[in-house]
């Protein structure tokens, strides 16, 4: 099968194709949250380098929320006008290592943090969200490898992997018709506006 995939989770953005067992083409490039041109310049080069794709794969997080929406919209603008199947994984499923377990930590804003355990590319256990010490608790009781997609002064422990399109590429990855959207660690924080006064 013809895979794309589409990876803006982190810092590092990435884009591969695959046409069964040959990769055709992989990059990765700085992912800047503000400006997605590096993103648009390398899609449209795959794009014309390998055509359509049959199954289209995205990153849904957790991380980057611009990105992973950059992301997202690209891939359903891509199979909308095409006959490709479309599906999303968590990112933290495809961190380039080749521990068969291993756990992923990050930053989920106002004071939090997020833990996931991820084995055999499967999320078997969140992401959840917990405080510092919560988190601090669950590394003192694994023996597991401990990742992050970005630096965590806070948890030196972590080692910081880019999840890879390339690895996304290469896993079976459920289709759906339902909504591909990010990865939420929380429920939206929204203020109500005042009542404007008669």
């Amino acid at each position: 099968m013809r895979v794309l995939a589409l990876e803006l989770s982190s810092a590092r953005g990435s884009i591969a194709f695959r046409d069964g067992d040959d990769e055709i083409f992989a990059t990765d490039f700085a992912n800047d949250r503000k400006h997605s041109g590096f993103f648009f310049t390398h899609l449209k080069r795959c794009v014309e380098l390998c055509g359509d794709a049959e199954r289209i794969v995205v990153g849904l997080g957790p991380g980057s929320y611009a990105g992973t929406r950059i992301a997202i919209a690209a891939a359903i603008g891509l199979q909308s006008g095409s006959t490709a199947q479309l599906g999303g994984s968590p990112s933290i499923i495809a961190l380039p290592t080749d521990a068969p377990e291993y756990v992923v930590i990050g930053d989920a804003r106002r004071q939090s943090f997020y833990f996931a355990l991820v084995r055999q590319r499967c999320c078997v256990e969140g992401p959840v969200l917990c405080s510092a010490d919560q988190l601090e608790f669950r590394l003192r009781e694994t023996d597991r490898p401990v990742f992050a997609t970005e630096p965590l002064l806070q948890f030196p422990v972590a080692r910081v992997l880019h999840p890879s399109a390339a690895i996304l590429a290469q896993m079976p990855s459920a289709t759906t018709t339902a909504p591909v959207e990010p990865i939420y660690l929380r429920e939206p924080h929204t203020t109500q506006p005042k009542t404007a006064r008669l």
